[in-house]
């Protein structure tokens, strides 16, 4: 399920670009999901293109990955102003896109506290629950969920960093790949 291209189901529809839809690997059972699209991914039409995504592209190879073997989205798919976070409402309006991308999934990725908030209902600190593995509801069926700090979180902090490469080779070890030792 995608959103009509001229979905107007929240305020964000004034100031997008471009509906930020998914990039990656549908069938591989593992999707990425950030909070939402930035100004790179507004322009461009896709998540994570900016430094956030470098940063994630980086941590994905580290581990033996490439983002073409993931799916990666956000909670929601247009820009909110300013880059704030986006509010309850536009993640609810977003909602059934993302439980769609999710159906089928054999893990979900959490990339900061948005994310986690939308996905799992948690509004304390992220190091409480980063790398923790639990399960979420997605249409009625729990789904495997890793919280973790979104890439921008991991520039100016060696832990935020260190945690992230962690999520990303649980997500190897998931898709069966070969992770470097560290």
């Amino acid at each position: 399920m995608r959103p009509d291209p001229d979905c107007r189901l929240c305020g964000l529809c004034d100031g997008r670009t471009n509906i930020v839809l998914p990039d990656g690997d549908p069938s591989s059972g593992v999707v990425l999901v950030g909070e939402a699209p930035g100004e790179n991914e507004d322009l461009e039409g896709r998540p994570f293109v900016g430094r956030s995504g470098r940063i994630l592209e980086g941590m994905l190879s580290d581990a033996g990955l490439d983002r073409s073997m993931v799916l990666i989205t956000n909670t929601v798919k247009c820009r909110p102003p300013g880059n704030r976070d986006p509010s309850p409402v536009e993640m609810a309006a977003c909602r059934p896109f993302l439980e769609s991308e999710l159906r089928g999934a054999r893990l979900v990725v959490g990339l900061g506290k948005s994310a986690c908030r939308d996905l799992m209902g948690h509004t304390g600190p992220m190091a409480d629950i980063v790398n923790r593995p639990t399960e979420i509801d997605v249409g009625g069926t729990m789904v495997p969920f890793i919280p973790t700090y979104h890439p921008a979180a991991t520039i100016y902090n060696k832990v935020s960093r260190a945690e992230l490469r962690r999520t990303m080779d649980m997500v190897a070890e998931v898709l069966g790949a070969c992770t470097p030792d560290l």
